[in-house]
């Protein structure tokens, strides 16, 4: 095999060539390398060349020959299948002779090499490498054991599962009691290389780790004291996996492996650090936390806070010396891709706000989000987060004395990270920090006007998780200025600052709601203004702002004047965006919210904007379809630009009823609309569904003839593992019954099913549960004798899901549908009347002539089954359902 194949000289020179001027920084030249990179592909041994460089041409520079084995790495990936037999063998062969090259560079390009060929689904068609390379482990020389142990740590990341399978006959059977053995191999690097590759196997649990586990842990343990870093580091990893997987086997060990990690918490290395604290993230998690950690709290919670502080690093990467820099444009790099969440229909609760099941809080940690993403001060912050959560205001004991001296501390870096620790114990300390709060929260209003940018930016974030205890007092003493002083924040002169009192801003929205409502005109003039001040990223957190005030206010944003304001600038930008600009989605999802609160405010806006959100929908099914006839010539479409466009329809429908009738009359949109219910992507489903639900209540008349065509969509779409697409599709078919009347009789057959197998699936999320409920009440409505005779398989579920929302017209629909069945069939309700009572209960003020139906079936019963037994089934009512009943309907 070895000297079959010799490069050409000539060939060789031109490959070494390009790879010099591939390193050039000019982008035109490299522009060309890859087009002669991409030419060269059609010769078979081209990649021998590479292979060549990389393992044989020693009198090349490192960095070439490394690169070469990193362009035939991106040729593995992209063509292997087309490899001919010979030259793929060659590449391997001359891997496993290379793999103990002397220079580290080399050594991990032939093991990143190794790893893609054996991705590609090689490890089957190549039987030869794991023996060879756990062989060559045992090997004298120092560089071929190094060698064949980072390739092998590679393909354990890569390949986890296939190596567990039974696909290759369990090599891990032999593997890891293998990697075991070099726990205590003299070179730190070998150690830190068998701790990773055991590491890759801990959270699957897999079998071959499982059967030596004792041993994995007593080797750990040995190494816990280890003085390079690298390995103190995979130590804490193992043991943060192990919590999660094997917590019976840490347990004994529980309070050594605490005070363990609380040192390496503490650890000079960062990285060592970061991971430690890790443990108590995960520990968090863990129902035994409070006890096994108890104990541990008073030297926990100073090493936590410490942590908190930024370090030296941080502040340069923050440029935290750089009080102003509003006219300084952003980094195009560092604005982040925004996910524009699609429309859910959700009920509204009683006791507050529609609840959404899927909804992340987006207060988390966040409010440095730019530097390396995730680092030692975040992990310390969120550690505390949730373990304020966990120990609740038992925390406080522990947190308060550092608190006091942190907050009101000379030096802006120590008092930052007690503004941090402040808003970090938030949530879950919030009733033991009630008494402290009117003394802080005036404290905290005073530091948002901090000479240090970092101190303004942590004090928004950290107010607005007291948001909710600020709306709750007279909004004179504390509402008033903390929203005077954030609407200064907003115009800062520093755009993190900028950035954070937004985002706090639209919090304190969320919280407060309508007592924003006297303080508009200001509120209104700080944003627009904002607007002509903003750089590109805090721009789009102010559309988010706005788009939040509108929920939060509604119609009472529906006067001229704020119109007046609010729309031009609103508009300008929406002119100025072109369609394929990504900043439309938040523009777009903002204008959403405004439509639905402006109401008939927003007509003499809404053709324009109608028309374009159909054009977006138009051209990105139209270049989805010339993508799928021809994917080498035209791109796939960006989808988000069609569902955001399709969610703002349905704000539209929503914010102007009737009034959308004649934009629909003159548009394509029910043709555009059916093609979307039946697009792949799920999110382009679910956002048809809402509006299709949204025009079905705007203007039935243009969509009632395309009924036939959507119904059967709709039925195939009632699949709760997608559980937006379904609850979306579930609320439309409630809507369109009610519009439909009697003639939605051929269309039961399509949904009834479905529907009531959804009730009654267990772990259903709250929301689609409900939605499901309404809609099974309103086809009873309007197509009692069909639905009827199912009454007894879906009765329970149905009343338990109803009984927290809140009174509506939806409610009132459901509930009159499920009267009417009870009517034709009152066999159905026997069972689980008791439910249904409870149900009726839950009312606080029905129609006079729901009440009337609530009464007929209530004495019905009663009066069918004599006053004995009722007073026997009545006895085991809830005292408050047995004293409702009795004074609202007299049983």
């Amino acid at each position: 095999m070895e000297c079959q194949w010799k490069p050409d000289e000539q060939g060789l020179q031109q490959i070494l060539q390009l790879l010099k001027e591939s390193q050039s920084p000019d982008t035109s030249t490299q522009r060309s390398v890859q087009q002669k990179l991409e030419q060269l592909n059609q010769y078979p041994d081209f990649n021998n060349y590479l292979i060549f460089v990389l393992t044989k041409l020693k009198t090349e520079d490192e960095p070439t020959r490394s690169l070469s084995g990193l362009i035939l790495k991106n040729n593995v990936k992209s063509h292997y299948q087309n490899f001919p037999n010979g030259v793929s063998d060659f590449i391997k062969n001359e891997c496993l002779q290379n793999i103990g090259d002397s220079s580290p560079l080399i050594r991990a390009t032939v093991g990143i090499l190794i790893t893609t060929i054996a991705s590609k689904g090689e490890l089957q068609n190549w039987p030869e490498l794991l023996p060879k390379l756990c062989l060559l482990l045992d090997s004298e020389d120092y560089n071929t054991c190094e060698g064949a142990f980072g390739a092998l740590q590679k393909i354990c990341e890569d390949s986890a599962e296939i190596l567990d399978s039974d696909m290759l006959d369990r090599p891990l059977n032999v593997m890891i009691p293998k990697f075991l053995q070099f726990f205590k191999h003299n070179s730190p690097k070998i150690r830190s290389h068998a701790i990773a590759c055991v590491n890759q196997f801990i959270i699957s649990r897999t079998q071959a780790l499982m059967l030596h586990i004792d041993p994995f842990i007593e080797n750990l343990f040995a190494l816990a004291g280890d003085e390079e870093p690298e390995v103190r580091k995979n130590v804490c990893r193992a043991l943060v996996m192990l919590l999660e997987v094997r917590l019976d086997r840490l347990l004994p060990h529980m309070h050594n492996i605490i005070e363990y990690m609380l040192q390496r918490t503490q650890d000079q290395d960062e990285n060592v650090a970061l991971e430690a604290c890790e443990f108590w993230l995960t520990l968090a998690e863990q129902p035994v936390c409070k006890e096994v950690l108890s104990g541990h709290l008073p030297k926990l919670i100073p090493v936590l806070v410490n942590g908190m502080k930024y370090s030296e690093i941080d502040i340069i990467l923050l440029k935290g010396d750089v009080e102003e820099d509003e006219a300084i444009p952003d980094n195009e790099q560092d604005i982040r891709p925004r996910f524009h969440r699609s429309r859910t229909v959700a009920q509204q609760h009683e006791g507050g706000d529609s609840i959404e099941e899927e909804e992340d809080d987006e207060d988390d940690l966040d409010d440095d989000e730019t530097i390396s993403d995730w680092n030692l001060r975040k992990c310390s912050a969120a550690a505390l987060d949730v373990l304020a959560n966990v120990f609740r205001d038992d925390l406080l004991l522990h947190i308060l004395p550092l608190l006091k001296e942190l907050l009101f501390h000379q030096e802006w870096l120590i008092k930052e990270s007690g503004i941090l620790v402040l808003g970090a114990i938030a949530e879950g300390c919030m009733q033991g920090m009630i008494p402290y709060l009117p003394e802080l929260i005036p404290h905290l209003v005073q530091c948002l006007s901090d000479k240090k940018a970092l101190v303004r930016s942590i004090t928004c974030w950290t107010l607005s998780r007291y948001a909710h205890w600020v709306v709750s007092q007279p909004p004179d003493i504390y509402l008033k200025p903390l929203m005077t002083e954030l609407l200064k924040r907003i115009l800062d002169s520093n755009k993190r600052v900028q950035e954070a009192a937004c985002s706090a801003f639209a919090t304190l929205e969320e919280e407060a709601c309508t007592e924003l409502v006297p303080y508009l005109a200001f509120i209104l003039d700080t944003l627009v203004f904002a607007f002509s001040k903003y750089q590109h990223k805090n721009l789009l957190i102010l559309y988010d702002a706005i788009g939040t005030l509108a929920d939060s206010v509604g119609h009472h944003l529906n006067k001229p004047e704020y119109i007046q304001m609010l729309m031009p600038p609103l508009i300008q930008k929406w002119n100025q965006l072109k369609d394929e600009d990504k900043d439309l989605f938040p523009l777009l999802e903002c204008l959403s919210s405004v439509a639905t609160a402006l109401q008939s405010g927003f007509l003499p806006y809404c053709e324009p904007v109608y028309q374009r959100c159909v054009n977006l929908v138009q051209k990105t099914l139209a270049q989805a379809v010339l993508h799928q006839s021809q994917p080498e010539f035209y791109e796939a479409p960006d989808k988000d630009f069609m569902i955001v466009a399709l969610d703002l329809l349905s704000g539209l429908a929503e914010g102007l009823g009737g009034n959308i009738e004649q934009l629909v009359a003159r548009s394509n949109i029910l043709t555009l609309m059916y093609q979307c219910m039946q697009d792949k992507m799920p999110e382009v489903r679910q956002s048809s569904f809402a509006l299709l639900g949204d025009l079905t209540k705007a203007c039935f008349q243009h969509v009632k003839p395309c009924i036939a065509n959507f119904m059967p969509i709709l039925g195939t779409n009632l699949n709760p593992e997608l559980i937006s697409v379904c609850n979306n599709a579930t609320w439309a078919i409630g809507e369109i019954s009610i519009q439909m009347g009697s003639e939605m009789q051929p269309y039961v057959p399509m949904v009834l099913q479905q529907l009531v197998e959804i009730i009654n699936r267990p772990n259903t999320p709250k929301t689609l549960l409900e939605n499901t409920a309404i809609t099974i009440g309103r086809l009873g409505y309007v197509c009692p004798q069909e639905v009827a005779p199912m009454l007894q398989q879906f009765i329970r579920p149905w009343c338990t899901s109803l009984r927290n929302i809140r009174d509506n017209e939806e409610k009132d629909s459901a509930f009159r549908g499920i009267c009417t069945m009870i009517t034709v069939n009152p066999g159905g309700v026997v069972q689980d009347f008791i439910f249904f009572c409870d149900a009726v209960a839950s009312w606080m003020n029905p129609k006079d002539d729901l009440r009337e139906m609530f009464y007929k079936i209530l004495h019905g019963f009663k009066n069918q089954v004599g006053d004995e037994n009722w007073r026997r089934f009545s006895d085991q009512f809830p005292l408050a359902l047995k004293e409702r009943l009795a004074a609202f309907y007299g049983v």
